[in-house]
């Protein structure tokens, strides 16, 4: 992020979008074992045979994570890694590496001092929507791939890796339907985004104004902790959804016409929730910051 004081970056785009991206992308590799048991997780349903329904066979994230290794091979963990890189290049890139300049871009260029918290929300909002927007065909491939595992033993794969899938969805369900989910996506990713870059400037700003604290490493990491827990509470009402609407096969799957509109009323009430507390806990570090 900028210096305090300073809304400009000594770094340039392109060297933050790239840094930003081998970060996201590191990230990925590390933890997309979880986040295979997370997408098993939210898509599991209970098989019904007769009147009694069958045990999940998914239970617990470590669980599931031992399950899925077990059955199906520690590999199987990271399915889904070469179009989750794919997103992290270009959604880490872009939300991050566009941020200063969309945010000098609302407060203008002759701007002096900090940003206005208000100018921070709007262009993390901006940089996630439109981040999203580029890298959402990597997400739709990312959770069919995980998804697949899920399948009975003996029922044939559809995709044999993420540039088949790529092909696939489009030569089956045309072009557009590698945009399926943007809305929830849209959604979900702009108010995370803001959650975590506004937050992470308006900590750190915060800091920087509390004396013996500097622009240096320890409050670099005192202010991405604050972000990062601030963030989780953001992601998690909109995230069964999205996850749900991606692994949908419009031309297979009958309940693709389940999750076919976006927001239903009690989304927009879950999605309105996480950014009205958004705004609420950023304002309260506005006044604190204020009263330094």
């Amino acid at each position: 992020m900028a210096d305090h004081g300073k809304l400009k970056s000594d770094i340039s785009f392109a060297g933050i979008f790239a840094s930003s991206a081998f970060a996201a992308c590191f990230a990925e590799i590390c933890t997309i074992p979880l986040d295979t048991a997370k997408v098993r997780l939210q898509l599991q349903k209970k098989d019904v045979a007769g009147d009694a329904l069958a045990l999940p066979k998914y239970k617990g994230l470590l669980g599931t994570v031992g399950t899925i290794a077990r059955e199906e091979g520690l590999t199987a963990l990271w399915k889904g890694i070469v179009p989750g890189l794919h997103r992290q290049c270009l959604y880490g890139g872009l939300r991050i590496g566009l941020y200063e300049p969309v945010k000098t871009f609302y407060v203008g260029q002759d701007h002096v001092g900090d940003a206005p918290l208000s100018k921070k929300i709007l262009a993390a909002l901006t940089t996630g929507a439109v981040a999203i927007t580029v890298a959402n065909p990597t997400d739709l491939v990312k959770v069919r791939l995980q998804a697949e595992g899920k399948l009975p033993p003996g029922v044939p794969r559809q995709y044999s890796g993420a540039l088949n899938a790529y092909s696939t969805i489009v030569r089956q369900e045309g072009i557009a339907a590698l945009w399926t989910g943007l809305g929830p996506n849209v959604a979900r990713n702009a108010i995370i985004n803001a959650a975590e870059l506004a937050s992470y400037d308006q900590v750190k700003q915060t800091i920087l104004k509390i004396p013996g604290f500097t622009d240096n490493v320890f409050t670099h990491l005192l202010s991405d902790l604050g972000a990062g827990t601030f963030s989780l509470l953001q992601r998690l009402n909109p995230q069964l959804r999205t996850a749900r609407i991606l692994e949908c096969d419009h031309v297979s799957n009958s309940r693709a016409g389940m999750y076919s509109v976006y927001p239903s009323c009690e989304n927009q009430a879950f999605t309105t929730y996480n950014l009205s507390a958004l705004l609420y806990t950023l304002k309260r570090l506005d006044l604190a910051h204020r009263l330094q």
